[in-house]
């Protein structure tokens, strides 16, 4: 399968799934523009496993804040359940 429509299909299911949870405000990876970065990055871990491919993924995509001299990481801003969704999304796309 062609890595593009491979990292396209992965982007969709991490944008429509995953959330960055910020007080009681939900805003989904794909409206924020980092779930294309995470599916790449999924990717290049997939060898890892997708326990550890989620986890050095979220760690490894910094999130700019305010007017982009500050960063978090992505994994800072991700309640422990959408990380057991990210897994499960790779389980099964590492599985195909």
């Amino acid at each position: 399968m062609d890595s593009q429509i491979r990292i396209s299909d992965l982007e969709n299911f991490i944008s429509e799934k995953v959330f960055i949870k910020i007080e009681k405000w939900n805003l989904y990876l794909g409206d924020a523009g980092l779930a294309r970065n995470l599916a790449i990055e999924c990717i290049s871990n997939k060898d890892q496993g997708p326990l550890e491919a989620a986890k050095i993924s979220l760690k490894a995509i910094d999130v700019k804040v305010g007017d982009g001299v500050n960063s978090i990481p992505l994994i800072n801003l991700i309640t422990s359940s959408q990380i057991i969704e990210l897994e499960d999304i790779l389980e099964k796309f590492f599985d195909n």
